[in-house]
């Protein structure tokens, strides 16, 4: 689930059938296609002919690591040796050296549909004691001996709408469970393509409640989605992504889509594409470095060790330094870059703080609670954040008057809708953390006068 393709800089081959109780091995990518390609043909194929199948292996290894194929069932590996499911392998067997020279100009690129953004499954089979639906690699042979080149021999037997990728990125293969549950208030990535995927199993399953947004926040439809799909599939009923409800999820929305076959629905580039980055560094500026920053300034309150910082959306040398005072803190790699590790980290040691504080009380200004707060909401922050747009409607007329109910109904998300226009803030209608802490800044200073936010002014520190 974690968006476009890339070269696994390993892969781990099961010796046998999936359930088989035989070892796995783990090898790198290269290696692995260089196995395959010299157990699977000849080395003194035609040129042409080697190169359409290093194509077709690499690509239909990458789909199996892209869908997660075996792990989202529950295995510890990525694809197996055996024909009947995968492609050969031998473990410990000789090389070609053609092989090897072409393999190490071709194992980063693959092949995919046009308009998809999956590894084509390029199934194949030998051609004379075995025929498939997809590529004969004998068949191969002989379309070279034509003249055909390997695109050619390749829209052969897989159709035209066909490109080849080249230079993909080489990454680590790493779970795309997001290592930490997902649940009702998260807002992430992760959450919107647990929320794409459910929509879609939803034509597939009618009984889902079908999510009106994919916007990434985990609101109330997606936790009626994802309770609904656990009850169907035998899983505890919490409403909560999990690890075994993610990757139930991911086989599912992987089956209902073919993504594993030739006749795959596909995989669309908008499903992919991200919201939120991923790794922010030194020099970029933008909301999410705002966010970043505005956890940093709240943790550097309470954490002695944690240098704090300004909010100011821009990620310069004192963000750079709060983060790795952060990362040394929290025993990370001290890189200055907030990357996933660094970032659940970070919400952790946030949420933690929240927990411990008083949300209410005569002269306090709340925190941000740690949750989304959207239409449908109802809740304490809810409450609290009424009282304080309420309160503005008395110095900005703009804004229209709340009741201070703790539901988010429509004439709240009118209210936000305003204040985020007065304050040149994204107009989403939805309460995160930069609104929240705008919010609360505005409100203290109309209030009593000055800034007087939680992490200017802690009550304590952790050493």
């Amino acid at each position: 689930m974690d968006g476009t393709p890339f070269i696994p800089e390993q892969i781990t081959v099961h010796l046998g059938t999936p359930d088989s109780n035989a070892p796995n091995v783990t090898v790198s990518f290269p290696d692995y296609i260089k196995n395959v390609i010299s157990s699977e043909i000849y080395p003194t194929w035609p040129e042409n002919s080697m190169r359409a199948n290093i194509y077709a292996a690499v690509s239909f290894a990458l789909n199996r690591i892209y869908t997660e194929w075996y792990r989202s069932r529950g295995y510890d590996f990525d694809i197996t040796n055996s024909t009947q499911f995968d492609q050969a392998f031998v473990n410990g067997r000789e090389i070609f050296q053609p092989v090897s020279v072409l393999v190490d100009e071709l194992f980063n690129s693959y092949l995919r549909r046009r308009g998809n953004v999956e590894p084509l499954f390029a199934a194949f089979c030998n051609g004379t004691t075995v025929t498939c639906e997809g590529l004969s690699q004998w068949g191969t042979v002989d379309l070279a001996k034509q003249g055909f080149t390997p695109y050619e021999i390749l829209t052969y037997y897989y159709g035209d709408n066909l490109e080849i990728v080249q230079d993909a990125p080489i990454a680590p293969n790493v779970p795309s469970y997001p290592e930490r549950p997902l649940q009702e208030g998260d807002s992430s990535d992760d959450v919107r393509a647990i929320q794409i995927r459910l929509r879609r199993i939803a034509q597939n399953y009618p009984a889902i409640p079908v999510i009106p947004d994919t916007d990434g926040v985990f609101g109330t439809p997606t936790a009626a989605a994802v309770e609904e799909f656990q009850r169907i599939f035998s899983l505890p009923a919490t409403g909560v992504v999990d690890q075994s409800t993610w990757y139930r999820i991911e086989y599912i929305y992987n089956s209902v889509k073919k993504l594993a076959e030739l006749s795959s629905e596909g995989e669309q580039f908008e499903n992919v594409q991200k919201q939120y980055t991923e790794d922010l560094r030194p020099g970029m500026e933008s909301m999410q470095v705002k966010l970043v920053q505005y956890y940093l300034a709240v943790v550097g309150a309470y954490y002695e060790q944690v240098q704090p910082v300004e909010i100011t959306g821009y990620y310069g040398d004192q963000t750079a330094a709060s983060v790795r005072s952060f990362q040394q803190v929290f025993g990370l790699p001290q890189t200055g870059i907030i990357n996933r590790a660094t970032w659940n980290q970070l919400t952790d040691a946030y949420l933690g703080i929240v927990a411990d504080l008083p949300a209410t009380g005569e002269n306090v200004i709340a925190i941000y609670p740690g949750t989304v707060l959207k239409e449908g909401t109802t809740s304490e922050a809810v409450r609290i954040a009424q009282e304080y747009l309420n309160f503005l409607h008395g110095v900005y007329p703009q804004i229209p008057a709340v009741n201070n109910t703790g539901y988010f109904g429509p004439v709240t998300r009118s209210a936000v809708l305003a204040f985020q226009r007065l304050m040149g803030l994204e107009e989403n209608g939805l309460i995160g953390p930069i609104t929240w802490d705008e919010l609360a800044r505005v409100y203290s200073e109309h209030r009593f006068g000055y800034d007087k936010r939680p992490y200017q002014h802690p009550g304590y520190t952790i050493k």
